[in-house]
């Protein structure tokens, strides 16, 4: 493998922990709406990753190359399935006609603990490009 994929390997996973850090600030602004109907409620939204191994044959033949490489993709955005909970508020303007409001499914504490961990990992992979990048400038100076 050749130095320079361990840039897009981190890089991939930086865009991957991104769109994970924005899909919990999606589900964190959405915790406290509220809606007349179960099936129109908010429903939390988690990214699915997957990760990919690409390689190329060398021109010479069938065998691997040095081009084989590796990145985290998002294979999607799925809702949750948990039912939205029902509150009796009889007075809310949205409330249906047996006086119940919906809330959204987002429960705030699994949301705080994921966005923890997503910017943990979103650090983690910085720090693997910097240690990489200082790694090769070493190796470039000892040929001085």
């Amino acid at each position: 493998m050749p130095s320079f994929n361990i840039f897009d390997i981190a890089g991939s996973g930086m865009s991957a922990q991104t769109v994970r850090l924005n899909t919990t600030a999606s589900n964190l602004a959405n915790a406290d709406s509220v809606s007349s109907d179960p099936k129109a409620a908010y429903k939390a939204r988690h990214p699915v990753f997957k990760a990919v191994q690409t390689a190329l044959a060398n021109q010479a033949g069938n065998q691997l190359g040095a081009k084989a490489s590796s990145s985290v993709q998002v294979a999607g955005i799925m809702q949750s399935q948990t039912a939205a909970q029902a509150r009796y508020e009889p007075g809310n303007p949205l409330a249906n006609a047996d006086g119940y409001i919906y809330s959204s499914n987002v429960n705030v504490v699994e949301e705080m603990a994921d966005m923890i961990s997503a910017s943990r990992s979103y650090q983690n992979n910085v720090e693997v490009m910097n240690t990489s990048k200082d790694l090769m400038l070493a190796t470039l100076k000892l040929g001085q």
